[in-house]
């Protein structure tokens, strides 16, 4: 499409950001920051860059850093889709529909952190800093559980475009596939802010990367991003203003699938047919990962963080009768909503499995870097 009809078209959803954005910077509305370190993880467009896996990462990294293994780690999340409101502590038996899947599946993996939903980061990051102001807050009333240790650290997920709270140290994600310098702002594309913002960072990464980049790709993809001057034995470079930002590159590592249910009869693994179902912005990797080992009869793709519903189980079902020896595969973040899911045969169920995935970057430089950044960053 030519640039100029580009700019016409997408003329009032850049007004709708511009001015918000020059409240911010100007001061004319008030940015808070946190009582205790923050670090946000976020992008500027809408889902598939792979917040979830990266956060995870994040979470991982810190408890096997000595400075903050024995301190108290949060998350705190929006939430998206749950039907409670307020601030609310996701526990591990708890469902999708009461927390959102991102977070539940995040609890589940790392049980002894505090995860919680704030749609304000702002209130949140204060009950998580001072948990003894939920007693009394009339907005946390309908918390479950207001047992909650202080936290030392908290991690942002999803809340670089919640400008009222500036993070210690900000992380944007670019998926590699779908480059931002070649994608458009929505409803034309899949920007949700301007592509400009990724400057605010301290550290661009590159996701889904395949398991190899060159050094000459890693700099044209600095270029492009605004970023001169990279060097990759520091993984970082100069904006104009003379800002320095660093870029790391990662990929995804998949791991053995599981069962969703206790019924899960792990035989269906090694089957050669496969029935996909997703809800999530872009299952391509999975579906070229799963395509090497199986034989995909049956695609089901849904709509990001879908509800499934008891006609969405009769299809999958009706398409497992049809091949009565295929395994039937989701993704990690799926399985949460699925288990909020009543009457499921358990038939069914015993052919139901995720495939959960990790989040690594390319190089061991690249890793130990990204450390040495995480503690600058912090201090």
């Amino acid at each position: 499409m030519n640039t100029m009809i580009d700019k016409i078209l997408l003329f009032p959803y850049w007004l709708s950001l511009k001015p918000r954005h020059f409240l911010f910077d100007t001061g004319i509305r008030k940015v808070h920051t946190a009582d205790v370190p923050t670090i946000c993880i976020g992008n500027v467009t809408v889902g598939g860059t792979g917040k979830t896996p990266h956060t995870e990462m994040l979470i991982r990294t810190l408890l096997q850093e000595e400075e903050w293994g024995g301190k108290n780690l949060a998350v705190l999340s929006r939430g998206y889709k749950r039907k409670t409101k307020g601030f609310q502590q996701v526990t591990a038996d708890g469902s999708a529909l009461l927390y959102g899947d991102e977070p539940l599946q995040i609890k589940k993996k790392f049980p002894g952190i505090t995860v919680a939903v704030d749609k304000s980061r702002t209130e949140g990051c204060d009950f998580l800093a001072h948990p003894e102001k939920l007693e009394t807050s009339k907005k946390a009333r309908r918390c479950i559980n207001k047992e909650i240790p202080a936290s030392d650290l908290i991690i942002l997920d999803d809340a670089f475009q919640h400008r009222s709270l500036k993070a210690t140290l900000s992380i944007v994600l670019v998926d590699y596939n779908r480059p931002i310098f070649k994608d458009h702002l929505m409803p034309l594309g899949r920007l949700r802010d301007l592509p400009e913002r990724i400057a605010a960072a301290d550290i661009i990464i590159v996701s889904k990367c395949p398991n190899e980049v060159n050094a000459w790709e890693k700099c044209t993809w600095a270029e492009n991003l605004g970023i001169r001057n990279f060097d990759a034995s520091t993984c970082s470079g100069v904006r104009k203003n003379g800002h320095r930002q660093h870029i790391f590159f990662s990929t995804i590592a998949y791991e053995p699938a599981e069962a969703i249910f206790p019924e899960g009869d792990p035989r269906y693994v090694y089957t050669k047919r496969l029935i996909l179902f997703s809800g999530i912005a872009n299952d391509a990797p999975l579906l070229s990962y799963l395509s090497s080992d199986y034989k995909i009869v049956r695609h089901f793709k849904f709509p990001d963080h879908h509800k499934f519903s008891r006609s969405d189980i009769n299809t999958i079902a009706s398409a497992a009768r049809e091949f009565p020896t295929s395994v039937i595969m989701t993704t990690e973040k799926d399985c949460q909503r699925i288990r909020d899911c009543h009457k499921i045969k358990e038939e069914l169920k015993q052919r139901m499995f995720y495939s959960p995935i990790k989040t690594v970057f390319l190089t061991e430089n690249e890793k130990e870097t990204f450390v040495k950044a995480l503690k600058d960053g912090l201090k």
